[in-house]
């Protein structure tokens, strides 16, 4: 299994009445792929899973592996704990469980290793190690990294430092052989892909995917100038859309746009203000207008709730 190009940790849009709007759902879902996204996550951080009930989360989860089953793109899906991993199993579309290092608690080295060691052990597919400490509480430094990949069932890291640090180009100067590092910090993915990351797991590419796609293939190729000059673009669009707590402005936009019924989340999340989706809407606008670079696609059309 590669683990490499764009991944998109889908939201998960509700209607007006606050279910969960499948029919929207499996529209971005098929949009984000047919604008070349190599796969999508379901039950990510994104999606708001510590607000869904459980027949909720095996609803999206059956959501997104029908529309990677029918445009053959890989799944991951996020699973936490290990009560989160058996289930998988039975979905032939999951290539990997996305498992963020325990939050809160702080468990040390150790007991991170100790933690992922266990998962790997009882989870039916591969794991990708989503390291995001300033949510977690818990900075794994470039050997913690390296160890972690070394476990039996690792395939991947979401890598989402905060930045760029000694530890980014320590790991990055000699990165672990068979381990796929994928950006996981949206402002700074164009400079984690100059570093040598594989990919991205990117929420900000709901919008502009085809753009996202194209930088990584920049970067891949090794087209210095135009992907400096589209990282930067995208990452301004990326702030915009991070201004307030993710995935509140993305909503707001996609509602915008009309490709979801409404722009709700659940709390504690609250709704975007209408300032700041103005603000992200306009950079979008001018990311995708003519002679700007940018793919200049249409918007896809209204979805359904």
């Amino acid at each position: 299994m590669t683990l490499t190009g764009l991944y998109v940790p889908l939201i998960t849009p509700f209607d007006d009445s606050g279910a969960v709007a499948l029919d929207a759902l499996e529209g971005l879902a098929h949009q984000v792929l047919e604008s070349g996204a190599s796969g999508v996550v379901a039950l990510g951080t994104t999606a708001e899973p510590g607000s869904l009930s459980r027949a909720e989360q095996d609803a999206v989860v059956e959501v997104a592996a029908r529309a990677c089953r029918e445009r053959g793109a890989q799944l991951l899906v996020g699973a936490h704990s290990p009560e989160a991993l058996p289930g998988l199993a039975d979905r032939p579309e999951v290539v990997a469980a996305l498992s963020v290092v325990p939050p809160f608690v702080r468990p040390g080295t150790a007991g991170v290793l100790a933690h992922f060691a266990h998962l790997a052990a009882i989870s039916p597919v591969p794991l990708v190690v989503y390291d995001v400490p300033h949510r977690t509480g818990q900075y794994l430094p470039a050997e913690t990294l390296r160890r972690l990949a070394e476990l039996p069932g690792v395939v991947g890291l979401k890598y989402a430092p905060g930045g760029v640090n000694a530890d980014t180009v320590a790991l990055f100067a000699d990165p672990p052989a068979g381990l796929a590092i994928l950006g996981g910090d949206d402002p700074f993915i164009s400079a984690l892909l100059a570093l040598g990351a594989h990919g991205g797991i990117v929420a900000s590419a709901h919008l502009a995917t085809a753009d996202y796609v194209r930088l990584i293939a920049l970067w891949q190729a090794g087209d210095v100038a135009a992907a400096r000059a589209l990282g930067g673009r995208l990452g301004v669009l990326s702030t915009a859309l991070f201004a307030e707590p993710n995935p509140t402005v993305i909503k707001a936009v996609l509602h915008a746009q009309g490709r979801i019924p409404s722009a709700a989340v659940r709390l504690p999340l609250l709704p975007a203000g209408p300032d700041t989706t103005a603000t992200a809407c306009g950079h979008l606008d001018a990311l995708t207008s003519p002679g700007s670079g940018g793919s200049a696609n249409p918007r896809e059309p209204a979805v359904a709730g």
